[in-house]
């Protein structure tokens, strides 16, 4: 059963291998890719059901005890989050074989994909800080090379802007990481909190504090950090923004949550007015730049900023029904958000344009399309019964009941804005008058429109079951919360005993 951790890793790996090997072969690749996404989704499931069942599982590569070796650990927080990665690389996979072209796949896109998965799933795994550093950087080259695989003059400036700010992040990150270890003497995550248990959290553990949620902030790109995400989110092909806004900012806000329940919870608590402004601003700022946007996926890259703020909005209010809410609206979003996103692509491949004022009228001409953007907008706006208003709720609740009310003001406030500006951007698109002047409508293939559409489709239809059926996960959420909030059980897991 410990050997299921490391199927995760391998398989995203040999997937990344194999395609390589089979460079100019691009019928091929595409074949590794979709097999690839579906056996990490087929092991994800079958971790998640494992950990279910019997708890928090560990293992240690090459049988170095921890805290020594590298290690591996899955709680039903990793695994929830290994199978939402596991569907959107299936997805993102099936979607890139219409939306790619002929020379991005050439020069690597689709080993490229399994890299990228591979540093996000490491990230998930991984039970020492120094190893998720590695993984931050395996996420960071491949995505790097990702955005500027086009070759285009705005795909490299989005690209430069991107790398630049996750390297000041990287760099932030190791700083701290090396004044913990300095501090501590180990960067195993369970070796630490006990650690922390004995170490007086005055002096230079605050400062390691902030500056290891000033890193993970520029990955998740909270509020004051976000500016790199609109700037880059844009330029690439539609897939590899899909792919990114549903897992890198993820990726981003899942380690602010593993490392500040874990070994900071103190600093968490302390700074809870902190955290909680930095959520507040984060959803109003993204909303605020998504309502001025006349492009649609500028207009939904900014939308990502505004979610992310009630992501880490669980994180401030620090309570085990926040933490579900968080863990649940993560897992809602990346559905719902990359259903909008595929769908964007697939208006802008139809029309030439994804520039709302040029758009108009699609809904007599694609009126599936209409429905597919329409059901998760409104299910990121949080409109019952959709999976965002679940989510939402719990936030909502678990605020009032902590008297955050500022907060929850906040939120059921950028919740109007985020239904003012998505249903704006559907009537814009779908129901408006066609403007006279616009290019003629392009057809697809029937092959390419299966290509294209079923992802989305599939997304759309995953965010709607999440709504009607939401107790389920949640009390699967609920679960990851309290493991969360009771780290006693990830400790014994991976050391063995309480030391």
């Amino acid at each position: 059963m410990k050997n299921l951790l490391f199927f995760p890793l391998i398989i995203p790996l040999a997937a990344a291998v194999l395609g390589l090997l089979a460079w100019n072969q691009r019928k091929l690749q595409r074949w590794i890719g979709i097999g690839a996404t579906a056996l990490l989704t087929l092991v994800s499931g079958i971790l998640l059901v494992q950990v279910q069942q019997h708890g928090i599982i560990t293992a240690q590569a090459g049988n170095w005890p921890a805290p020594f070796g590298i290690t591996l650990v899955a709680d039903l927080f990793s695994s929830l989050m290994l199978v939402g990665t596991g569907i959107m690389g299936l997805c993102v996979t099936v979607y890139s074989l219409a939306d790619t072209d002929q020379h991005q796949e050439s020069v690597g896109y689709h080993p490229l994909l399994q890299v990228l998965l591979l540093g996000v799933c490491g990230s998930f795994l991984t039970g020492d800080l120094f190893n998720l550093y590695v993984w931050f950087e395996v996420m960071l080259i491949a995505s790097f090379v990702l955005l500027a695989l086009g070759g285009q003059r705005e795909q490299m400036e989005g690209a430069i802007k991107y790398v630049a700010l996750n390297l000041i992040a990287s760099a932030l990150l190791l700083a701290g990481i090396g004044l913990l270890y300095g501090v501590t003497g180990t960067l195993n995550m369970a070796h630490l909190a006990l650690r922390m248990q004995e170490l007086d959290h005055t002096g230079t553990i605050p400062v390691i504090a902030a500056l290891l949620f000033c890193a993970f902030s520029i990955k998740a790109a909270v509020f004051p950090f976000y500016f790199w995400l609109p700037a880059s989110y844009h330029t690439p092909p539609i897939a590899v923004v899909t792919i990114f806004s549903a897992l890198l900012s993820k990726v981003g806000i899942y380690v602010l949550i593993r490392v500040f329940t874990l070994i900071f919870p103190q600093e968490a608590l302390a700074g809870q007015p902190l955290i909680l402004l930095a959520a507040g601003l984060t959803m109003l700022f993204g909303a605020l730049g998504a309502v001025a946007q006349p492009e649609l996926r500028r207009l939904l890259a900014f939308c990502v900023i505004s979610q992310i703020g009630y992501l880490l909005m669980g994180l401030g209010v620090f309570t085990s029904l926040a933490l579900a809410g968080s863990i649940f609206f993560m897992l809602h979003i990346m559905a719902a958000k990359s259903a909008l996103f595929l769908v964007t692509g697939v208006v802008a491949r139809k029309a030439g344009t994804s520039w709302l004022p040029e758009l108009g009228g699609l809904y007599q001409r694609f009126p599936l399309l209409a429905v597919l953007f329409l059901l998760p907008a409104l299910s990121v706006a949080g409109i019952p019964p959709l999976s965002g208003f679940w989510g939402k709720l719990a936030l909502v609740q678990a605020g009032l009941q902590a008297e955050q009310y500022l907060i929850v003001a906040a939120a059921l406030g950028v919740s109007v804005l985020t239904l003012y500006y998505l249903v704006h951007a559907w009537i814009q698109l779908f129901w408006k008058p066609r403007p006279a002047d616009a290019a003629e409508l392009r057809s697809l293939t029937p092959q390419r429109r299966r290509q294209l559409l079923g992802p989305a489709l599939g997304l759309t239809l995953v965010s709607v079951l999440l709504g009607l059926l939401p107790e389920p996960l949640f009390r699967l959420c609920s679960a990851a919360a309290e493991q969360l909030l009771q780290p006693q059980s990830y400790i014994e897991a991976v050391l063995g005993v309480i030391r």
